[in-house]
């Protein structure tokens, strides 16, 4: 079985894009978005609203991750015109592509390390660390990893963390984080002037609050899940670091097309330069990725998935806080 370099230079094959795929999914997806919050502007009986709002959200999700292959240069590298496109989307949604970008790299170069798992992740404590951590550090842990901060991601994740916290950390270098603040709490004030309540609720509010929700929570499970590992510092490797800590999500072909193939976490992690429209077909051909940790979107791996809360290196797994 191949690991190390050997394995992430099997996974190279894979990261040549088609041109014209990538412009076909970014073009097309803008489309679908585009015309799902347009319809939503229009005065229809709520309960299909409020299914359009949803798929509107998903679809945000997907167009999200269009967003996140481009940072990685994935697809459409160096191109300005998906950049029109693609950094204006990211203050839309609260991510401001400078922060996200700094962040996410970070994320993915030290995945499974406990030092600085707070940057561009959910930061985790081992055991010992938790039974000396001061009381205001466990609230905040535990703040931070509780269900309802990754339902309302909109505002803990998206808003305070990834916009307001991270722009008064580096004013100077994160202004883009500002800017989508002002973006969005602009947006907030013109649409409840101009078209009121509703239009606001069903065409702006709810299909965000969904994408930045489903985002957070699949973020959350892709490093949260039974049977994922912590390595030490000494012995951290990257190729181990993308298998053994970032979850298979398989999910059905619609689920698939909307969440933009994030279910193939450990090959993203392992390869982030492979597009997202080929990371079935790098699962697929390359035997060592065929044994991953699986996590579904059922509600009982939610509720495993979110139990989840300290390393505990004896054990060699992650578990619950403990009853005091």
């Amino acid at each position: 079985m191949r690991a190390g370099r050997d394995l992430i230079e099997a996974t190279k094959a894979f990261a040549p894009e088609s041109q014209l795929r990538s412009w076909w999914v970014l073009l097309s997806t803008t489309l679908v978005m585009v015309a799902s919050y347009a319809i939503l502007w229009r005065p229809i009986a709520w309960p299909l609203r409020l299914a359009l709002a949803a798929f509107a959200g998903l679809v945000t999700v997907r167009m999200f991750i269009l967003f996140h292959d481009y940072m990685h240069g994935a697809i459409l590298r160096g191109s300005k015109l998906a950049r029109v496109i693609l950094y204006p989307f990211g203050l839309f949604v609260m991510t401001p592509p400078r922060v996200w970008k700094e962040t996410h790299n970070y994320h993915h170069n030290h995945t499974a390390q406990l030092v600085g798992s707070n940057i561009g992740s959910y930061a985790t404590m081992t055991l010992a660390q938790w039974s000396q951590a001061s009381e205001a550090e466990r609230r905040h842990y535990k703040l931070v990893r509780h269900p309802l901060t990754v339902l309302f991601a909109y505002f803990t994740a998206f808003m305070l963390d990834m916009c307001l916290m991270s722009f008064l950390r580096s004013p100077r270098k994160r202004w883009d984080s500002l800017l989508a603040l002002f973006a969005n709490w602009t947006a907030t004030a013109l649409i409840l002037w101009k078209f009121g309540a509703a239009v606001f609720f069903f065409g702006y509010f709810l299909p965000l609050f969904i994408a930045t929700a489903a985002g957070a929570y699949l973020f959350y499970a892709q490093h949260n899940f039974e049977g994922m590992q912590i390595q030490r510092r000494e012995e951290w490797a990257y190729d181990r670091a993308a298998l053994q800590s970032s979850s298979y999500m398989p999910t059905g072909p619609v689920l698939q097309w909307l969440t933009g193939n994030i279910g193939f976490h450990h090959v993203h992690h392992l390869n982030p330069t492979i597009p997202f429209y080929r990371l079935p077909e790098a699962m697929a051909a390359i035997p060592e990725l065929q044994q991953p940790s699986v996590t579904r979107l059922t509600p009982a791996d939610i509720a495993r998935n979110f139990r989840m809360k300290l390393w505990d290196p004896e054990q060699q797994k992650m578990v619950g806080f403990p009853r005091d």
